[in-house]
């Protein structure tokens, strides 16, 4: 919809005052709409919106109801709100590249209305609406300059109907939760960590509820439904998060922006696709990125939770990522305490003479973590940290991985933003460990590489509990916490740690394709990979792990998934079931290019959950394949373009 057409839509259904709809935005493609409503029908009192999906003629309601306000030290900006004006409607439309992640070419296209409100007082408060193909976003703003203020509360809230099923994680400061599925008389009341993912009562649309593009100014925020289990309402971090320490209001100096409220919206297979939470973000703020590399990294701590203490056992790992082509190796934690044949600087020129590169584990230090784990305190301050990039450059590591947050405070999201941005002058990348989930942060600093935030396969080493839950938690994860950023779920385990998997080797496998991360840490100790068939281990050898495209091809969160990702001419497609029983999936091809032919090289289960069973054929678009899973099993493949 071009800037004309978009303002008269606009005009026609904001002109009148003593309407309660006040005006609509549009997407692009006009299958999204989200409108400001007053619940008052009248100019002034308190306001929400609706946003709405166009599903071939069927409009849905994308949650009925988002309560908007601000409750600031000084004043209030929710109760008797009026409504100013409303600036012109503005086409946005940027095109910008991603150096990793689930699409290299970007675009980030919608429509936007910049809404003004005035309290009692005549204090200006500005809400910013933008809908895209893809979802909806907004923003407060305080336009005025001057003052500095602590933020009472946010009264942004989301309200769902008992019938519209939901999958959401109890909130966790560093977010490794399970997630539950929940409707109707299931739902509880409890604190939720994004993103949230909701599929309305007629199946027609899904969302994901998430924020994005926040900065030093705010704090990180979480949902809650303990006062009304049907209404999610934005919360600050809880006072105890952190150990105590920081503020859990934020203080505010005008101007001031909030991060963008996301909602990403449409059919299962745009929200696995969408890349709205970067989209929204700042723009790169790293001018020179050559020495930005995602790939592969062998991890010693899956299989020796003490790996690094020995400098034997960090060698066969660097061994093992040169045989397997896979660029880096990480010194997990205790590589200050290595012994038996070496030390950290020999390890490193070890690692290097193999044509690998090391990473290394730092405690992020603090009061704000128990964890005593040395070293500590050494990422902490801004000498701290010039002083140790400086050693670490000088020794060829080429990032490091930070670890133990456990808040999401003002205070720490300065110390997150802080990291990233001295690691870019060092030309470090940055892997933020039992953290808080992506927030489009990678855009901004594209050396931040991946978050971990989430239940991984370290959870073998932890309990008995998640042998059982993994194969269902794992078909969840590509619609929800996947969607929003990279994801180091340590995947890719044939043997076992301390406690056994029960998903068969073709759906550990797949894991390498259907999970994203810009640094994709393969866990297995060395003889776990070095004991595959060949075509298992070229494929290891060659999986990529940053893209150029992605398509869900099929799947339902909690029972399978099947998604194919593009890099160059090149597809992969990853698929995965947590059912108990066998069955039969046919996958099909219509995805490729017309008049192409590719080379297939199918992996699925074998006889029996620890054997594979390879195929080799040559398909084209018109084509289509069977493939057989075994009870919690699962496939990868690769059609890689003939030349004629």
């Amino acid at each position: 919809m071009n800037v004309r057409i978009f303002f008269l839509f606009f005009f026609i259904l904001g002109a009148g005052s003593a309407y309660a709809q006040k005006l609509v935005v549009s997407s692009p493609n006009q299958k999204i709409r989200v409108a400001l409503y007053n619940s008052q029908d009248t100019d002034a009192g308190e306001w929400y919106l609706k946003a709405s999906y166009n599903n071939n003629g069927k409009v849905s309601e994308a949650g009925p109801r988002i309560d908007l306000g601000l409750s600031r030290s000084d004043q209030d900006f929710s109760k008797e709100l009026k409504f100013a004006k409303a600036g012109k409607p503005l086409s946005i439309n940027e095109q910008y590249t991603a150096l990793h992640g689930k699409k290299s070419v970007r675009s980030n296209a919608a429509n936007e209305i910049a809404v003004q409100f005035e309290n009692p007082s005549k204090a200006r408060l500005n809400l910013i609406i933008r809908a895209y193909n893809d979802g909806i976003s907004f923003r407060y703003e305080f336009p005025e300059k001057g003052g500095t203020f602590i933020m009472k509360d946010e009264l942004t809230a989301y309200a769902v109907s008992r019938e519209t099923t939901r999958w959401m994680e109890r909130w966790n400061p560093a977010n490794e939760g399970l997630y539950t599925m929940m409707s109707d008389d299931k739902i509880q009341k409890q604190e939720w960590g994004y993103p949230a993912l909701f599929r309305s009562k007629d199946s027609a649309c899904w969302y994901l509820v998430h924020e994005a593009d926040l900065d030093s100014s705010y704090c990180g925020t979480k949902l809650s439904n303990t006062a009304d289990s049907t209404r999610y309402k934005l919360t600050f971090p809880n006072p105890r998060d952190g150990r105590g320490t920081g503020e859990s209001n934020p203080t505010i100096t005008l101007p001031w922006k909030s991060p963008w409220r996301v909602v990403i919206m449409g059919s299962l297979a745009d929200i696995v696709a969408s890349t709205l939470v970067e989209d929204v973000s700042t723009p790169s703020v790293v001018k020179n990125t050559g020495w930005i590399k995602p790939g592969l990294v062998s991890w010693n701590y899956w299989s020796s939770n003490h790996g690094t203490k020995d400098y034997k056992i960090v060698t066969e790992f660097a061994d093992l990522a040169a045989e397997m082509n896979w660029p880096y190796t990480l010194l997990d934690w205790e590589w200050d305490s290595m012994t038996n044949g070496g030390n950290v600087e020999d390890a490193a020129k070890y690692i290097l003479s193999k044509g690998v590169k090391p990473l290394i584990w730092y405690n992020s230090g603090g009061n704000h973590t128990f964890v005593a784990s040395t070293p500590k305190d050494r990422m902490l301050t801004h000498e701290n940290r010039v002083a140790e990039f400086t050693k670490l450059k000088k020794m060829g590591f080429a990032g490091v991985k930070i670890d133990f947050f456990e808040s999401e405070k003002q205070n720490m999201i300065r110390y997150y933003l802080a990291i990233l941005d001295d690691a870019a002058r060092f030309d470090m990348m940055v892997y933020f460990h039992g953290c808080l989930v992506p927030r489009g942060w990678s855009r901004t600093y594209p050396n931040l590489m991946t978050n971990e935030a989430v239940r991984g396969a370290e959870w073998y080493n932890n309990g008995p509990d998640f042998t059982a839950t993994a194969p269902e938690h794992n078909t969840i994860l590509p619609f929800t916490r996947n969607v929003i950023g990279g994801m180091d779920y340590t995947p890719v385990t044939f043997t076992n740690s301390q406690f056994p998997h029960i998903t068969s080797y073709g759906h550990e496998l797949a894991l390498s394709v259907l999970f994203e991360s810009g640094l994709q840490h393969l866990a297995d100790r060395p003889e776990g990979y070095r004991e595959l068939p060949d075509a298992v281990k070229t494929f290891l050898k060659t999986v990529p792990n940053a893209w150029d495209d992605i398509k869900l091809l099929e799947g339902y969160p909690g029972k399978d998934v099947v998604i194919a990702r593009r890099k160059g001419t090149a597809w992969y497609i990853g698929g995965i079931t947590s059912e108990i029983r066998e069955r039969k999936k046919t996958i099909k091809f219509d995805f490729l290019p017309e008049g192409v032919k590719y080379k297939l090289t199918l992996i699925a289960d074998g006889k029996h959950d620890k054997d594979f069973s390879t195929q080799y054929l040559v398909v084209d678009k018109s084509g289509s394949v069977d493939v057989r899973l075994l009870r919690r099993g699962g496939f990868a493949a690769s059609l890689q373009q003939i030349q004629e």
